[in-house]
């Protein structure tokens, strides 16, 4: 286990084979919108780098208190100083885009496969090939980071960005109020597919009126056993075959919005699913949630009240989940190298990583002792602490960052209200993980972008209503698939096809 007081972790000789990521991010104050711009850095021997990192997340009441000791503590390390420039969640990636379109300087930025967009950055030529650098100033990082990550990161047999690690598949699960799985005595650890569910919902209809049996919202989608590459056209799951279809074409997918338009007219979901955004003062027996080890202890603190889970399917590994945050660094920094020194510094310094995370001990947090049965419990174990950290009644409101944007989670404290075992189970997640077959393929899009383009709007209008049972799948799944035929999916079926076959033939 770890020395109470030690600050880095660059001396230890092995490998984590698993990490999650964490974000703690930083905001320069008096940097206006069109920041990122700054003085031609001179080429001096000793000189300190002046780093410019983009990262999403909002601004931060102690950022710069945060930053400060960052800067001081990275100076002496590898003579670089960074200015965290933080960008909200709605205007990240169009934000990021005016940046890299326009040449503003800057270094590193976030990006992954929801915002920011890694692969098409990397199609256009935005972001440096690291390859050389890994094997340098990365080298310890690349070294402890589960080699998967790493393969999702290569585009074309390069690595274009370094990898937050964390857990590495999709986790599909249902959330359970545990209030009512007490009651009812109900074996939700046996309840997995949506058909399971069933007489549970029958239950609590008939048990508990103002409950909601299946709580949903327009942002649901119903179980998809499929890797949508480029959302509705993917590969399923279980497909060693790499066939390419519409996933509203495949029979798993009729089935599962049948089954949601019964439990509609039973009355088991909310009757404004579609349109409904979370309220969490709606009382509901389940909902369903993507996850990860302890995920009920989060989205049971943001509740207010305890919930269980259980996995709706095998986690299953694509280059889109393995590619759920990442760093990359600009093709025309000054400094790449300093850039990835930092990026390897923060994967690989405890002290740092929970600087970063946290904020400063003694002002946003304090250690705390942990149980003697904890322990006893990760005593030898490959990765764990000896102690646990409570944060201030005031960090909240001080110094809230998203765990997964600067780097991997797997150096970061535990809280005092989670398990002292949480970074050894998570390694266990991601080791039992299964590849989709389809990991490691990357759609070349441009061939059949202007098809492409118009599917949002046709899912816009169906699929909201299709995946919360709200609208008839005899009526309406046809239509949705007449307007898909009608943008050109079959052009990106076949287009995809002739990318997947040359792929599988080059493994």
């Amino acid at each position: 286990m770890l020395a109470e007081g030690e600050k880095s972790m660059s001396d230890r000789k092995r490998v984590f084979k698993n990490r999650w990521a964490v974000v703690p991010v930083i905001f320069l104050l008096g940097m206006l919108c069109g920041c990122g711009s700054r003085q031609q850095p001179q080429e001096e021997a000793g000189e300190t780098a002046e780093l410019v990192w983009y990262q999403v997340g909002e601004a931060q009441k102690d950022d710069r208190m945060v930053q400060d000791e960052v800067n001081r503590y990275i100076q002496d390390k590898i003579g670089a100083r960074v200015t965290i420039v933080k960008v909200g969640w709605a205007d990240y990636s169009q934000k990021m885009q005016a940046v890299i379109n326009t040449d503003d300087a800057w270094d590193l930025c976030f990006t992954c496969s929801w915002t920011n967009d890694y692969l098409q950055n990397v199609q256009k030529g935005a972001f440096l090939e690291l390859d050389t650098l890994l094997k340098n100033q990365g080298k310890q990082m690349y070294e402890e980071i589960d080699g998967r990550f790493w393969k999702a990161a290569q585009v074309g047999g390069r690595i274009y960005g370094v990898p937050s690690e964390k857990e590495i598949g999709n986790c599909p699960m249902w959330v359970f109020t545990k209030e009512y799985v007490d009651k009812y005595e109900i074996p939700y650890q046996d309840i997995h597919t949506l058909e399971e569910l069933e007489p549970w919902l029958k239950l609590i209809r008939e048990k508990e009126p103002d409950v909601v049996p299946l709580y949903l919202t327009k942002d649901y989608t119903a179980p998809t056993y499929m890797d949508k590459i480029q959302d509705p056209v993917g590969i399923e799951y279980d497909d060693d075959g790499l066939v390419v279809k519409n996933v509203f074409e495949t029979e798993k997918m009729k089935s599962v919005l049948k089954t949601m338009r019964r439990y509609y007219l039973a009355g088991y979901i909310n009757d404004d699913a579609a349109v409904a955004s979370d309220d969490r003062s709606v009382k509901r027996f389940v909902t369903k949630g993507d996850g990860q080890p302890y995920a009920e202890l989060a989205w049971g603190n943001d509740l207010g009240y305890e919930v269980v889970v259980s996995q709706i399917m095998d986690v299953k590994i694509t280059n889109a989940s393995a590619r759920g945050a990442m760093t990359a660094i600009n093709r025309r920094s000054e400094y790449p190298e300093k850039a990835m020194a930092l990026l390897n510094l923060i994967n690989t310094d405890a002290y740092l990583r929970n600087l970063l995370n946290y904020g400063i001990e003694g002002v946003h947090w304090d250690k705390v002792e942990a149980g003697a049965d904890e322990l006893a419990a990760v005593e030898g174990k490959e990765f764990a602490y000896d102690f646990k950290i409570k944060l201030r009644e005031d960090t909240a409101k001080n110094y809230a960052v998203p765990y997964w944007v600067q780097g991997g989670l797997f150096r970061t404290y535990v809280l005092d209200n989670e398990p002292l075992d949480k970074w050894i189970v998570f390694q266990e997640f991601n080791d039992a993980s299964i590849e989709a077959p389809s990991f490691g393929f990357d759609f070349d899009l441009e061939p059949v972008s202007a098809q492409a383009a118009a599917f949002r709007n046709v899912l816009d209008e169906f699929g909201k209503a299709l995946y919360t049972g709200s609208v008839d799948p005899d009526v309406y799944l046809p239509e949705l698939n007449k307007k898909l035929e009608a943008a050109g999916i079959q052009d990106v079926i076949d287009e995809m096809q002739r990318q997947v076959d040359e792929w599988k033939a080059a493994k």
